[in-house]
């Protein structure tokens, strides 16, 4: 008995997913065919037909899995201790301030290489 339980579960879980799959291929084709119709319309339906794909999704095993995830990671990112203001804009200065002297070593270390090529070639670029 476990075992057409379990089948039915897969087949309602493949049909959920072709519903999800055809909903958001049905929004993509209906955008193209009907291009003439207002954006804002257009926009307003596809929220619609993209949030009741979200619904059905999350209705399965897999959207399920996703949400508790999703959900996991918003408690993870409440824990974060952020930077300060003062704190990010010094690493932003001192960021910009190692990029600026990385460029000016390699421009000037790129200059040298160029003119010993150029020695060595007798190109005289």
């Amino acid at each position: 008995m476990s075992e057409k339980t379990e089948n039915s579960s897969n087949s309602l879980e493949l049909l959920k997913w072709l519903v999800v799959f055809g909903l958001l291929g049905g929004v993509v084709t209906a955008n193209s065919i009907y291009g003439d119709v207002s954006v804002l319309i257009r926009a307003l339906g596809a929220v619609v037909v993209i949030a009741v794909a979200g619904f059905v999704a999350a209705k399965t095993a897999k959207g399920a899995a996703f949400l508790g995830f999703a959900r996991e990671a918003r408690t993870e990112v409440r824990k974060v201790v952020w930077p300060s203001r003062q704190e990010a804009t010094q690493t932003t200065i001192i960021v910009l301030v190692a990029t600026l002297i990385m460029s000016l070593v390699l421009w000037g270390l790129d200059g040298i290489i160029v003119r010993i090529v150029s020695f060595i070639t007798g190109l005289g670029i």
